[in-house]
C-alpha cells in the first residue's frame, strides 16, 4: 500500500571524490622543492655563495613552518568537526568507541568454517525428542489469575510502538518503527492484521527470517570464536510478540511462578526448544498461545553477511534469536525449572537481620549459587548437574569461580565440580561480573585505585578527542556506576574529583586558583555537576532502593551501605527524611490557617450568612 501511494526512491550511492589538494597544501609542496633544489645547490656553490643560499633557505623554511602550522590548525579544526556531528548523531557510539573497551576487527575466517561453525550453534539432532519426566522439577499451584488470550488490543498495540526505539534498524521488510510512528493509518491496519493472525494462530513465514552480522568481542578479532551474531527480525514481528510477552510477563508473576526480582530483559542463551515445550507445558499456558509459539520457532531460518560473503540460511534448532521480543521470557521460564529444582537443596545463607536468602540466584544466563557450607554447595550441584543434562544444556565451569570462605579467610581444601569439570578458585582467578571485580582480597581496595588510574585514563581521552564538554554525559555515569557498585570513601571521591577539577579547569580556561565552589555553583552559567554530590546522591538511591524493594527478601535484608566516615548516607537519608516530614507538617498547618482566615464572617453573632456558601 505505501508503495503505490508514495513509490520507491534509489538508494543513494556515495562515491568518494578524489581528494585535491588546497592552495595552502600546494604552497607547502612547491616550498620543500625550492628548499630541496636550494640544498642540493648548497652543496655545490662555492664558499662565497653559500652565505646567501643560507638565508633564502631560512626565510623559505620560516614561511613553511607558519604554513604548516596553520595547516595543522585547520585539520585539527576540521576533525573537531566531524567528531562534534559524530558525537551529535549517536552520542551512545562516540562514548562508547571512545571510552569502552576497544573492540575490533575483521572476520577472516573462510565461508566453510563459519556455517560449520553456525551449523554446530543452531542445530539440534535431538530437537524432536520430547524431554523425558522428571520428578526434581517443583510442582506450581493453580494459578490465581489466567493469561490473557484474547485478540490484541488497539491501546496495547500503541504502547509497544511508543516505547520502541526510532532508530532501530530494519529487519528483512526494511520498513522500521518510524514508520508506524508516524503513520498512524497504516498501524491500524497493521493491527486489524495482527488480529486475524491471532485468531488463526499461524506465525507467517515472512517473519520467521533473520539476517544478521557478526560483531567483534575483543581487540583485533579475526576468528569466528572472537564474534558474537546479532540478528534482525521484522519490526511487525516484534510488535507482535511484544504484547504476548507482556502478557506472559504478568502471567508468571503474579501468580508468583517466578521472581519478581529476576530480570527479563536481554535474557538470551543457547535453550533446547524442547526445555521451552517443556516449560509452556508446566505453567499451564493455553494450547493457542503454546500453538503460536511453536509454530514460530518451528520454522526460523537465519543467515549471516560478512564483508565477503553471505552464509546460506541455517534452521534454528537450538537457542533463540537475539533481538526477539518472546525469546527472553521464554528463556527465564526454562531456567526457573532448573533454579526451583536445585533451590530446594538448600536453605541459603542467613542475614543478620535474620532473613534467610535464596541458596540460588539467577540473572540472565548468569546463576550464583550461596550457601552456608560446602557440603550443601555440592548438593546444589548435583542437582543443577542432573537438571542441565536432563535439559540437553551445559554449563562453562572455565567461566566460573568458587569461594569457600573459613573463619573470615578464603580456603582452597576444597573443590567443586559440576558436569565432571573442576570449577576454578577465585583466589587464583578473579573475576569480573556487572562491572565489578571479585577477588581473594575480600576488599574493594585494589578496586578503588583502579578506578582511580581509569578516570586519569578517561580524561586523557577525553582531552585528546577535541570535545572536552562531552565529560557531563560521557565520563560521569560510567564513574557513577563504579563508585556505587564499590565501597568506595569520600576521601576516595573528593581525590577523583580534583583530578577533574584540574581537567575541567583548563578545558574552561580559567586560572588553577579557581575553586570547585564557584565551579559547581547552581546560579552560574556552567552546567557542570560536583561528582561528589552525584556520589551521595547515587548512595542514597542505593539505600532507598533496597529499603523500597519489590522482593521482600532484598527489603529485609538488612543490607548497609558504607561510604566511609566521612559522610553516612544512611544518617542522610534519615535526616532528609525528618525534614521533609516536619516540611509537610509544617505546610498542613499553614494550610489551616489561611483556610480559618478565608471564611467568610458575618455581623449576626460572628455565625455565617446563609447566602454565602463556606469553603
Amino acid at each position: 500500500m505505501a508503495r503505490e501511494r508514495f513509490g520507491l526512491e534509489d538508494k543513494k550511492v556515495n562515491i568518494s571524490a578524489v581528494h585535491q589538494p588546497s592552495r595552502r597544501e600546494r604552497e607547502i609542496h612547491r616550498l620543500r622543492e625550492e628548499i630541496t633544489t636550494l640544498n642540493k645547490q648548497f652543496k655545490r656553490s662555492t664558499v662565497y655563495e653559500r652565505e646567501g643560499i643560507k638565508d633564502l633557505t631560512s626565510q623559505l623554511r620560516e614561511r613553511l613552518c607558519r604554513l604548516r602550522r596553520a595547516e595543522s590548525t585547520r585539520k585539527r579544526r576540521k576533525d573537531r568537526e566531524n567528531k562534534r556531528s559524530q558525537f551529535t548523531k549517536d552520542p551512545f557510539r562516540f562514548t562508547r568507541t571512545l571510552l569502552g573497551e576497544a573492540k575490533s576487527g575483521r572476520l577472516t575466517s573462510p565461508r566453510e568454517v563459519v556455517e560449520a561453525f553456525l551449523r554446530e550453534t543452531h542445530n539440534d539432532i535431538f530437537r524432536n525428542q520430547v524431554l523425558e519426566a522428571n520428578p526434581n522439577i517443583v510442582s506450581i499451584d493453580t494459578p490465581v489469575k489466567e493469561l490473557n488470550i484474547s485478540e490484541p488490543s488497539w491501546k496495547e498495540i500503541q504502547e509497544v510502538v511508543k516505547k520502541a526505539r526510532s532508530g532501530s534498524a530494519p529487519g528483512p521488510s526494511g520498513i522500521p518503527y518510524k514508520v508506524y510512528k508516524k503513520c498512524p493509518m497504516l498501524l491500524r491496519r497493521l493491527w486489524k492484521l495482527f488480529q486475524r493472525i491471532w485468531k488463526k494462530g499461524n506465525i507467517p513465514s515472512c517473519w520467521k527470517k533473520a539476517e544478521g552480522c557478526f560483531v567483534p568481542k575483543e581487540e583485533n578479532s579475526s576468528t569466528i570464536d572472537q564474534f558474537r551474531t546479532i540478528s534482525l527480525l521484522s519490526v511487525e514481528c516484534k510488535i507482535f510478540f511484544s504484547v504476548l510477552a507482556k502478557r506472559m510477563t504478568s502471567y508468571m508473576t503474579e501468580n508468583g511462578y517466578i521472581d519478581t526480582a529476576m530480570p527479563t530483559a536481554n535474557a538470551y542463551g543457547s535453550i533446547p526448544h524442547a526445555l521451552i515445550h517443556a516449560a509452556l507445558d508446566h505453567y499451564l499456558i493455553p494450547q493457542h498461545i503454546k500453538g503460536m509459539i511453536i509454530s514460530y520457532f518451528g520454522g526460523i531460518q537465519l543467515r549471516f553477511k560478512t564483508g565477503h560473503f553471505t552464509t546460506q540460511w541455517q534452521n534454528l534448532e537450538k537457542g533463540i534469536v537475539t533481538g526477539c521480543t518472546i525469546s527472553p521470557i521464554l528463556f527465564i521460564m526454562g531456567m526457573n525449572l532448573i533454579i526451583a529444582a536445585a533451590g530446594k537443596e538448600a536453605r541459603g545463607p542467613k542475614m543478620q537481620s535474620g532473613i534467610r536468602q535464596p541458596p540460588i540466584r539467577g540473572y540472565m544466563d548468569d546463576l550464583t549459587v550461596t550457601t552456608t557450607t560446602h557440603m550443601e554447595a555440592r548438593w546444589v550441584l548435583t542437582v543443577l548437574d542432573r537438571m542441565a543434562t536432563w535439559a540437553r544444556m551445559r554449563f562453562k565451569p572455565k567461566k566460573s569461580r568458587y569461594m569457600v570462605i573459613r573463619k573470615g579467610k578464603l580456603t582452597n581444601r576444597v573443590t567443586l565440580h559440576v558436569q565432571g569439570e573442576v570449577i576454578p578458585s577465585l583466589k587464583e582467578n578473579p573475576i569480573k561480573c556487572l562491572g565489578k571485580w571479585f577477588d581473594d582480597s575480600l576488599t574493594d581496595r585494589n578496586n578503588i585505585s583502579s578506578t582511580e588510574k581509569q578516570t586519569e585514563e578517561w580524561l586523557r581521552k577525553i582531552e585528546k578527542s577535541g570535545l572536552p564538554g562531552r565529560i557531563q554525559h560521557g565520563l560521569l555515569p560510567r564513574l557513577m556506576w563504579l563508585l556505587t557498585v564499590y565501597e568506595v570513601p569520600m576521601t576516595s571521591v573528593e581525590r577523583v574529583e580534583r583530578k577533574i577539577n584540574k581537567y575541567l579547569r583548563r578545558w574552561v580556561g580559567i586560572p588553577p586558583s579557581f575553586t570547585s565552589v564557584g565551579l559547581y555553583i547552581r546560579s552560574g552559567q556552567l552546567p557542570l555537576s560536583s561528582v561528589v554530590e552525584k556520589f551521595k546522591v547515587a548512595k542514597c538511591r542505593v539505600i532507598m532502593t533496597y529499603r523500597d524493594f519489590q522482593d521482600e527478601q532484598v527489603r529485609q535484608a538488612g543490607i548497609l551501605t558504607r561510604s566511609g566516615r566521612k559522610w553516612a548516607a544512611d544518617s542522610s537519608v534519615a535526616r532528609a527524611e525528618s525534614m521533609l516530614k516536619l516540611r509537610d507538617r509544617g505546610g498542613e498547618r499553614h494550610a489551616q490557617e489561611d483556610r480559618v482566615l478565608e471564611l467568610p464572617i458575618s455581623s449576626n453573632g460572628g455565625r455565617l450568612d446563609p447566602r454565602i456558601e463556606g469553603p
